[in-house]
């Protein structure tokens, strides 16, 4: 498997951790940065590593702000990204049963880091449900 991820300064440090439990996974990474805590503009990041994702260049994504929406704006933008802004496993679990998503986005200030590598983990391990219904929903988005 392999994974883009970034963040603004905002989900920094919660995107050095996350990339420490993928590497105990053995998952590829491909970091788009930031690389620092020093105040940026979070689409410079998150449109590069979600673009990477609809480009099929990585399996899913992971991007970090502090809220998680700005991030889910920018991801959505693109065309073939699902981007979703999770804030417990149910809703990472479901999304990815239900719409597919490709594209996992947090609050670094909205969840710990407990619960945060919990999501990753979900989102990272449930596979999509094919069932016909939801198919024909993101086929729908698509469009």
């Amino acid at each position: 498997m392999k994974v883009s991820i970034a963040s603004d300064h905002g989900g920094f440090e919660l995107k050095e951790k996350i990339k420490k439990l993928l590497e105990k996974k053995a998952i590829e990474i491909v970091d788009y940065g930031t690389d620092s805590l020093a105040s940026c503009d979070y689409p410079d990041f998150g449109r590069p590593a979600a673009q990477a994702v609809a480009d099929k260049e990585v399996d899913y994504g992971i991007l970090i702000c502090t809220t998680g929406i700005g991030m889910s704006m920018v991801a959505n933008k693109i065309k073939g990204v699902r981007a979703a802004l999770c804030s417990d496993t149910v809703s990472a679990s479901l999304t990815r049963q239900h719409n597919d998503a490709n594209v996992l986005v947090l609050g670094a200030g909205i969840v710990g880091e407990n619960l945060a590598m919990s999501i990753v983990e979900t989102f990272l391990t449930t596979d999509f449900s094919f069932l016909e219904k939801h198919e024909r929903r993101i086929a729908k988005i698509e469009k």
